[in-house]
C-alpha cells in the first residue's frame, strides 16, 4: 500500500507538478480563446440545421480515421479523393451558415447595447417605451393585424433600414397601430426601432432558410427568425390569421405572448443591461 502512495506521489510531482510549471500566461490565453471559439461554434450550431450537418461531417471524419487504423483500401481511398475536394464542399454545404456566422460575429455584444436603451435617460422612459410596444403589439392582436416590429441592438440593420421609407417617429402605439392598419401603404413591412425611435417602415428582412421551421408559420415569422439568426436584433411578430404574438431572439421563435408576458420578457432581455449603459454616461459625464 505505501508503495501505491509513493508511485501516486512521485507521479503527481513529476508530470502534473512539473507540468504546471511550464505553463504560460500565453498558454492559458490559448486555452480561453479556444474554449470560447468551440463555445461559440456549439451554441451557433446548436438549433440550426448546421447542427445535423455538422453530425454527418463528424460522422465521415469518424469513418476516414477507422478506415485509416483497420486499413480498409476501399474506404480509405473513397475518403482520400472525398477530402481532395472537402474543404471547397463544406464550404458549399454550410454557406448560409458561414454567412450568418461571420455578420454576427461583428456585432455581437459584450458589454453595451446601441440600441433601445442606449440613449434612454433613465429607467422610467425605457419602460414607458417597452409599454408602448406591447400595448401596440397586444392591441393589434386582439384585431388580428398583422405586424413585425424590429428592434435593434448592436448589429445595424442599414441595408434593411434603406429598403424601407423612414419615419423617424417617437414610439408610441398609436403609430405602430397605424403603420400596421390594414390598407396603410406601410403595413407589409417591417418596422425597425433604432435609439428610441420608430426609425423606419414597411422594411424588408431576409428569410431563414431553416428547413426545420414549422410550415405553418407565414413569411412574418420567417422573416424574423431570419433577421435574428444574423444580428442580435429583437423580433416581435403579430399573425394575421390568428393574432397570435411571437417573440425572435437569435434565430429562435416563442409564441403565444400577451401584455404581460410579452412586457416580461423585453424588461429582462433590455432592461437588465440599462443600468450598466446608465452608469457609463454618468461616468463620462462625471470626466467631462
Amino acid at each position: 500500500m505505501r508503495e501505491f502512495l509513493n508511485y501516486i506521489v512521485k507521479f503527481f510531482q513529476e508530470y502534473i507538478v512539473e507540468t504546471v510549471k511550464t505553463i504560460r500566461i500565453t498558454d492559458v490565453l490559448d486555452i480561453l480563446i479556444l474554449a470560447l471559439i468551440l463555445y461559440y461554434v456549439y451554441t451557433f450550431i446548436r438549433d440550426r440545421r448546421a447542427g445535423k450537418l455538422a453530425l454527418g461531417l463528424i460522422l465521415i471524419f469518424g469513418l476516414f480515421f477507422l478506415s485509416s487504423a483497420l486499413n480498409m483500401y476501399a474506404l480509405k481511398y473513397l475518403f482520400d479523393n472525398f477530402f481532395q475536394v472537402g474543404v471547397i464542399a463544406i464550404m458549399i454545404v454550410f454557406q448560409p451558415e458561414m454567412r450568418a456566422a461571420l455578420e454576427k460575429v461583428g456585432g455581437t455584444p459584450f458589454s453595451s447595447l446601441k440600441n433601445i436603451t442606449s440613449e434612454s435617460g433613465d429607467m422610467a422612459t425605457l419602460n414607458a417605451e417597452i409599454d408602448s410596444i406591447c400595448s401596440a403589439a397586444s392591441d393589434l392582436s386582439r384585431e388580428k393585424v398583422g405586424a413585425l416590429i424590429v428592434i435593434e441592438r448592436t448589429t445595424r440593420l442599414g441595408e434593411y433600414i434603406k429598403s424601407g421609407v423612414i419615419v423617424d417617429s417617437v414610439i408610441s402605439p398609436y403609430i405602430l397601430r397605424n403603420i400596421f392598419f390594414n390598407k396603410a401603404p406601410l403595413h407589409d413591412g417591417a418596422v425597425i426601432i433604432r435609439d428610441n425611435r420608430v426609425h423606419a417602415a414597411g422594411c424588408f428582412l431576409p428569410m431563414s432558410t431553416n428547413y426545420d421551421i414549422d410550415k405553418d408559420l407565414g413569411t412574418r415569422h420567417r422573416a424574423a427568425i431570419g433577421l435574428t439568426e444574423i444580428s442580435d436584433a429583437l423580433v416581435i411578430v403579430v399573425s394575421e390569421e390568428t393574432g397570435v404574438i411571437s417573440l425572435s431572439v437569435n434565430g429562435n421563435l416563442k409564441r403565444n405572448y400577451n401584455y404581460n408576458t410579452l412586457k416580461q420578457e423585453l424588461n429582462s432581455i433590455l432592461a437588465a443591461q440599462a443600468p450598466i449603459e446608465l452608469s457609463k454616461k454618468h461616468h463620462r459625464k462625471e470626466q467631462k
